[in-house]
């Protein structure tokens, strides 16, 4: 594991000592609407601090995008980019599918990931030219040829309502090629499960950087494919996201493309 690797693992399981501590007394939270369906709790602000603390103590200069705290000014050249509870929601249900992201940005080029699970204890983990790891085993994208027979994640676009018909669309047309389309809840842990072979594709529309930023490393040390809706590296920039094995990415790009409103397709 790389010494930076080992810097972000232990600033994730900090974070997931605190969310794990409080995963038991949800109904004492105090929890706030950043917006329509997108909540924000105490969690997610002690567990983000938690890693801003112990990624300062290492890489004072590193810069730092945090879902909650925003942009932390640095040196310019790095940038860590953090979400310290993807699925917060799921969190605030008990339901147990959510993780924590962290990723560091090398001039503007991914070197460094880690998606951490704490309530399965899975630490997915990926270093530029180094491979993917879960848990220390090496982890590969599936060999599926296209969609049949693929079995496919997705994420409902509930921040951003406009495109809900567009996002159908893209769903109907897929449906029937694919083995099956599971809507889990948390993008990081999507990305790493198409690394780990636990599905062969994923699609969304509408993803914040942190959401994705450490799961594309991921699945691109794994030997997988990322992109966005014209499969070009410009998903964090559009917040548009395909990745999968080679087969199911270009074939989940070609079924959905015809059913894009103009603004998805760029």
């Amino acid at each position: 594991m790389h010494p930076t690797v080992n810097i972000a693992v232990r600033a994730a399981r900090a974070a997931g000592d605190v969310i794990l501590r409080y995963h038991n007394q949800i109904d004492l939270l105090t929890i706030e609407n950043k917006a329509a369906n997108e909540f924000v709790s105490e969690v997610d602000k002690v567990a983000e601090s938690a890693i801003i603390d112990e990624i300062k103590k290492a890489f004072p200069q590193h810069s730092i995008l945090a879902e909650e705290s925003g942009e932390i000014l640095g040196d310019g050249e790095n940038q860590w980019i953090i979400d310290p509870l993807d699925g917060t929601t799921n969190y605030l249900h008990s339901y147990p599918q959510y993780a924590i992201s962290i990723a560091l940005y090398e001039n503007n080029v991914a070197t460094h990931a880690v998606v951490y699970d704490p309530f399965k204890e899975e630490l997915f983990y990926a270093s530029k030219g180094e491979g993917a790891y879960l848990n220390d085993e090496r982890i590969r994208v599936t060999k599926s040829n296209g969609l049949e027979h693929a079995l496919i994640g997705t994420g409902f676009p509930f921040k951003h309502p406009q495109h809900l018909d567009c996002y159908l669309d893209t769903f109907k047309a897929i449906h029937p090629q694919a083995s099956g389309i599971r809507r889990a809840g948390s993008a990081a842990l999507d990305l790493a499960y198409v690394a780990a072979g636990r599905l062969d594709g994923f699609w969304e529309i509408g993803l914040n950087n942190w959401d994705m930023a450490a799961g594309a490393l991921l699945v691109k040390e794994a030997g997988g494919f990322i992109g966005d809706f014209s499969g070009r590296d410009q998903y964090l920039e559009t917040g548009n996201v395909v990745a999968g094995n080679g087969g199911a990415f270009k074939e989940i790009l070609k079924t959905i493309h015809p059913h894009l409103t103009p603004d998805l397709q760029r």
